[in-house]
């Protein structure tokens, strides 16, 4: 037995030395993260249509990663990717100045920050993304990149360049960092008609503009598909809402 042991001490201290980044997350790291009994009864609704141990294990979050939900909202991504980063890690959530600015709604966020102090959160106009360059390893962008080619009077979004947003979030990813996107599938033509009329956008549109910015798709996933979600239909209306046909892209700056 005393060669074994011999053996094994030395694995054992040399795993418990190696950076908290190196150690590579388990199903049961994410599944835990999104079981946290402090996580809100509305947020937990929303977890069995989107997946999130799932979609942010197959994006493959990291511990240690420095992480950024953009357009984050109610701080649905980022909770949930805080423990999984840990303490060597960082989650920043990115927020539009126009959006969660009421008092009710910022109800929502003070109550999170008091959950989740390690994150930080970070306000931009919404048609001026800007984040460090080089700060990021990974972020996700959730049911709102269509939004991109979105412009609203009442909610004081004027015409934004995806291009530019795209290039801000370029220099801000790292060398090798990953960019999640989901969003809801809509049919080819003209993006801007398409998002204004239904709030969906082409795959082959998202795909488009990522690479022309320089990153690289390098994974697909359908775990959030739905063959009869009709494409011509508003992803607001009751009959599809949180049941759309939805794509999830892994993009990498190599």
């Amino acid at each position: 037995m005393r060669p074994m042991l011999t053996g094994l001490f030395p694995a054992l201290a040399l795993a418990a030395a190696l950076p908290l980044a190196a150690q590579a997350q388990t199903p049961a790291d994410f599944a835990a993260a999104v079981a946290s009994p402090s996580r809100p009864a509305d947020a937990r609704a929303l977890d069995e249509s989107r997946k999130p141990a799932e979609v942010l294990a197959f994006l493959g979050l990291k511990a240690g990663d420095k992480a950024g939900d953009i357009m984050t909202g109610s701080g649905y991504w980022a909770e949930i990717m805080a423990p999984i980063v840990g303490p060597a890690g960082k989650v920043t959530g990115y927020e539009p100045q126009q959006f969660y600015a009421t008092p009710d709604e910022l109800k929502i966020w003070d109550a999170l920050v008091a959950r989740v102090p390690s994150v930080e959160w970070k306000r931009y106009p919404f048609e001026a993304f800007a984040a460090t360059p080089d700060s990021l390893d990974f972020a996700i962008i959730n049911l709102s990149y269509h939004d991109l080619y979105w412009q609203s009077e009442k909610y004081k979004i004027p015409r934004t360049d995806p291009d530019a947003f795209l290039t801000a979030l370029y220099k801000a990813t790292k060398k090798g960092g990953v960019v999640g996107i989901i969003d809801h599938v809509g049919l080819p033509g003209d993006t801007r008609a398409t998002v204004d009329s239904v709030h969906r956008i082409d795959p082959k549109v998202v795909k488009a503009d990522f690479e022309r910015a320089g990153f690289t798709l390098v994974a697909t996933s359908d775990m959030l598909a739905n063959p009869a979600d009709d494409h011509a239909k508003l992803v607001f209306d009751p009959a599809i809402r949180g049941k759309t046909d939805r794509f999830v892209y892994k993009f990498v700056k190599e």
